[in-house]
């Protein structure tokens, strides 16, 4: 595969804005469908099987489905939502265990892959924002338990796991949608609760793990996120061990996008990420990845970052894709 389509590879797009089409040929990496993208279930099907075929290369297709505040097939439900982890959680483990076969075979039934859940914060800031019910507790022995309920059982059902938001968003008292918090926690204070989940999770097999528009001050000084911290990704991969995908939240976020969209990525590919998420596919969005390639093209630093990245892509698809095409 050349440069360029490795690179799309790195993306996962929305729908809004209708380039992914032309992304797709280029070997756009997945999609990820919001509740607007989601009116019925014979719509999402036909629209999935469509994307499926005039994909280069099998597409993660993606979606947050944590339940409650955070669900994107509630059209498909009438508004019934399922429970959000925090409720599903204290309502018992069997009950956790059985609400995640649900979600995870309706996804299934519908050809989505990837779910970006669980969410492992431990919420330890009873003014967060953003966090609240998503997480499933306020003690990490807690969310250790449930994750790996969680992942597990998606896993067994065919649907891929993301763990999200590492280093961990619980203790924030301000939503990285809107500006880029600030966790000032040393690390030995942050491992012992934060990054504890993380490093269970890995323990048992997570394969993708989300990285947090935070700045984490264990590992930067400068107001750097954590998404395009190469000292958070390399704590990840060298201390915590991980050998999965590392993947952006939202490069949309206000935590990230006054980096400037395309030294953003390049900042990012360069610290360790894998994939980049944007919630939509404009033109714009497109020629950040234009120019990507036209920097990575006498850049050697970042054309081995890409070719890291696309194998760590491909064999995540071929695990679980039923991908078997030598690419």
């Amino acid at each position: 595969m050349d440069l360029k389509t490795k690179l799309y590879q790195m993306f996962i797009f929305g729908l809004e804005g209708g380039n992914y089409r032309q992304a797709l040929e280029y070997g756009l990496g997945g999609v990820i469908f919001f509740t607007k993208d989601i009116q019925s279930v014979e719509q999402i099907k036909e629209l999935i099987s469509k994307i499926k075929a005039e994909s280069l290369i099998p597409p993660f297709l993606s979606i947050d489905q944590e339940g409650g505040r955070v669900e994107r097939t509630e059209n498909i439900h009438g508004g019934k939502k399922y429970l959000s982890a925090k409720f599903a959680y204290e309502k018992g483990l069997e009950y956790l265990k059985g609400q995640t076969e649900t979600i995870a075979k309706e996804l299934t039934s519908y050809g989505i892959n990837l779910n970006f859940a669980p969410c492992i914060d431990v919420n330890t800031n009873p003014a967060n924002p953003i966090i609240g019910e998503r997480a499933f507790s306020s003690n990490p022995d807690d969310v250790i338990e449930a994750e790996k309920i969680v992942s597990e059982t998606y896993i067994n059902n065919g649907v891929i796991p993301c763990a999200k938001h590492f280093p961990g968003h619980g203790d924030a008292n301000a939503d990285s949608h809107l500006t880029l918090p600030e966790i000032d926690l040393n690390l030995n204070d942050m491992e012992k609760t934060h990054i504890r989940p993380f490093a269970s999770a890995i323990e048992n097999g997570i394969p993708v793990i989300m990285a947090a528009h935070l700045h984490c001050k264990c590992f930067e000084d400068k107001k750097i996120p954590t998404s395009l911290s190469k000292n958070a990704i390399s704590y990840l991969r060298n201390n915590l061990g991980f050998n999965g995908v590392i993947i952006s939240d939202d490069m949309v976020m206000k935590g990230v996008s006054d980096f400037g969209e395309v030294e953003a990525c390049v900042m990012g590919i360069k610290a360790g990420l894998n994939m980049f998420i944007y919630r939509n596919s404009d033109s714009k969005t497109i020629q950040v990845i234009e120019d990507i390639l036209k920097i990575a093209q006498n850049d050697y630093e970042l054309q081995e970052k890409i070719d890291f990245s696309y194998n760590k892509i491909i064999e995540l698809k071929k695990r679980f894709l039923n991908f078997e095409k030598t690419v």
